[in-house]
């Protein structure tokens, strides 16, 4: 029988999600069971491993992705050692969950985004829009002999498209709600945020990037503590500073915040030499490394609050954060400061696992291409129409 037509014809399927985002800090892989396709889908996770990147191949990620020089080798060798550590991801996950490699019905991965350029640039006399992920998908083929969907970005960014936000799809099938305005802040490198107004249609979705989530606060903190830290875990550091206004303000009038959606963002703006020209500040106006921690960290609240006062078409009832950033107490309390009129929760408070959900919403985008669903969402991403994303290798 044809792999996918087995795949598709089974009640239910075992689906891993992996990602790894633009913090670089390694891969989250989450084991699902998925039952049906469509906006009737039921996904249930059944567990989550995260399997960190060496400091080695992390630096060399964040190289690659600087824009900065590297030969066309350097990205075809890491394109198949992502996919190699994929496979370990996947391998420690089945340790974690007890489940064998053979078990796993679909895959589907994010891979590892080196350069994002989202709106239409001039090259060679051509115009056009442009994204590219690394993580050969044929690796884990091979590894686990089941359908592998990744590379996801690209089908709609061919249609016109940002080609992100992508979880507002598995958002709207999960946390959707008959009676309550509920806005979805995912917490990684990037912030980004999804409204979901009550009783709402997939073509009501709306969501963009809000700016920075962990990439500057983790490369200030990498700064002060001269490369021995990665993150300021917890925010206990940032918890002992004060916020600088007058830096805050300044952080405040960045043009990418008073840009309206759809939009998108990533290290190509908020990386090394946004990260160079905070530190540059703060030796000028000999602002403490504790002070700098509650600055940046509070600059992503209020990029937060920004977005909601500005671009949300009412107040939500409730904002629930995931990613990495929900386990940073000090960064949730500023965003519960920022929005006093809304309930700010974590996934944790709900039951969910704030690390896993967007490794979950790739196997939810996976299940949705095997079927040739369309699965990403117009509203959001700017595409001029629904498209199936994702490659499948068999």
């Amino acid at each position: 029988m044809h792999p996918i037509v087995e795949c598709m014809e089974k009640n239910s399927r075992l689906v891993v999600g992996l990602m790894s985002g633009t913090s670089a800090d390694g891969v989250d892989a989450a084991l699902c069971r998925i039952t049906g396709h469509g906006t009737a889908s039921k996904i249930e996770q059944l567990g989550f491993a995260f399997q960190p990147f060496t400091g080695e191949i992390r630096r060399e990620i964040l190289r690659l992705a600087s824009g900065n020089s590297a030969c066309a080798a350097d990205f075809c060798k890491m394109n198949f050692l992502l996919g190699e550590l994929y496979v370990q991801a996947v391998e420690a996950l089945c340790t974690e969950t007890g489940i064998r490699a053979e078990q796993i019905d679909l895959i589907g991965s994010h891979g590892q985004t080196f350069w994002h350029i989202p709106l239409p640039e001039t090259y060679l006399g051509h115009g056009f829009r442009s994204t590219f992920q690394l993580g050969e998908g044929s690796v884990l083929a091979q590894r686990f002999g089941c359908p592998v969907v990744s590379d996801f970005r690209v089908r709609d960014v061919a249609a016109g498209g940002l080609g992100a936000p992508l979880v507002p799809y598995s958002e709207f099938l999960i946390y959707r709600s008959e009676t309550e305005c509920v806005a979805l802040q995912n917490i990684g490198g990037i912030g980004n945020i999804t409204c979901l107004l009550p009783a709402c249609r997939l073509e009501d979705v709306f969501a963009f990037d809000t700016g920075p989530g962990n990439m500057v606060m983790d490369a200030v903190y990498t700064e002060l503590t001269g490369g021995e830290k990665t993150f300021d875990e917890g925010g206990a550091y940032a918890a002992g500073g004060r916020v600088h206004e007058k830096l805050l303000e300044t952080l405040m009038q960045d043009p990418y915040l008073a840009q309206k959606p759809p939009k998108t963002t990533g290290r190509e703006y908020y990386g090394s030499d946004f990260v160079k020209k905070v530190m540059d500040y703060a030796r000028r106006e000999n602002i403490s490394g504790q002070d700098l921690m509650a600055t940046v960290t509070d600059y992503t609240a209020q990029t937060i609050r920004y977005s909601v006062e500005h671009y949300f078409p009412r107040k939500p009832d409730k904002l629930i954060i995931g990613g990495g950033g929900s386990m940073n107490k000090t960064l949730v309390q500023a965003i519960a400061n920022a929005l006093p009129q809304c309930r700010v929760l974590t996934n944790e408070d709900l039951g969910y696992d704030s690390n896993a959900k967007e490794a979950v919403a790739f196997a939810v985008l996976a299940n949705e291409t095997i079927f040739a669903g369309c699965n990403n969402v117009p509203t959001v991403t700017g595409a001029k129409n629904p498209v199936v994303m994702g490659k499948i290798s068999l």
